[in-house]
């Protein structure tokens, strides 16, 4: 059997979806799996560290990373709320950063979104050398991680992943996911091709499975090594059937962060921000 890849993974962000669904599959890759986020992620199970703590606690986070070889980033606020923003996607990933610093971690993979291009049109395919368009504040938040993560790399030499994720869900659930749509399974290939990859850099990618009318062209984070399995065209039948097709107006059709150009409503939860 070989030796694990990492001695010790951070993955924060832990409780929530995607949080829950990598969990598992990150200690396959490391001697030792620290979970953590602001609530309780549940018991330790067998070779892993729970911590709760807040991405705002500059002190605690210090301490989170103590000891740590990578980090997968999936915490922060997915909420069209300022105030929560602020403290958790800008102020908490710059105490991520440099604990990070401080505690000589060399790689994070940071789950950023696809609302920071969100204001491109639907079907124009555009790349991660394409400038920021964000179509929120919640996507402009995801922007400014990535410039963060640009900068630790440049100055410090800390390599960053950053994954423009797509739609992640067990299944797409409409018209516009046919193109943004990326599988559990990929997610999972993701996170693991960005782990392994000898080289990772400053490197940006879009988090999509390998759907037919997908507007994302990933070629140039080819050294990351990641090959999405998944497709969204065994779902387009049942799609197209179930719903009606999209009016020439609908942001859905128009932008390819759809209806995220309007006000996002602050009730919405992660599973919503896709």
């Amino acid at each position: 059997m070989s030796e694990p890849a990492y001695r010790r993974i951070l993955l924060t962000g832990a409780t929530g979806a995607l949080g829950r669904m990598l969990r598992p599959h990150l200690k396959e890759l490391c001697e030792t799996l620290r979970v953590a986020d602001r609530v309780d992620p549940g018991p330790a199970r067998e070779g892993e560290e729970v911590r709760t703590v807040s991405l705002e606690d500059r002190e605690g986070m210090l301490a989170l990373l103590e000891e740590v070889d990578a980090v997968v980033h999936f915490g922060g606020v997915m909420k069209e709320d300022w105030d929560l923003l602020l403290a958790g996607n800008i102020v908490g990933l710059q105490h991520l950063y440099e604990a990070a610093r401080i505690n000589g971690v060399k790689r994070i993979i940071q789950a950023s979104s696809n609302h920071a291009t969100g204001f491109y049109p639907a079907g124009q395919v555009i790349s991660p050398q394409d400038p920021a368009r964000p179509d929120c504040l919640y996507g402009a938040t995801k922007v400014w991680g990535e410039a963060l993560a640009r900068l630790y790399f440049d100055r410090y030499a800390i390599e960053s992943a950053c994954l423009r994720i797509g739609s992640a869900f067990p299944r797409p659930n409409g018209r516009r996911m046919l193109s943004t749509w990326i599988s559990y399974a990929d997610l999972t290939r993701l996170v693991r091709s960005c782990l392994l990859a000898p080289r990772v850099g400053f490197s940006t990618i879009y988090g999509v499975s390998n759907n037919r009318d997908a507007w994302w062209d990933n070629s140039s984070a080819a050294h990351l090594g990641y090959t999405p399995q998944d497709s969204s065209e065994p779902f387009r039948a049942e799609i197209e059937a179930s719903t009606p097709a999209l009016a020439p107006d609908d942001p859905d059709a128009l932008y390819q962060g759809g209806r995220f150009v309007h006000v996002m409503d602050e009730t919405r939860s992660d599973r919503d921000c896709n």
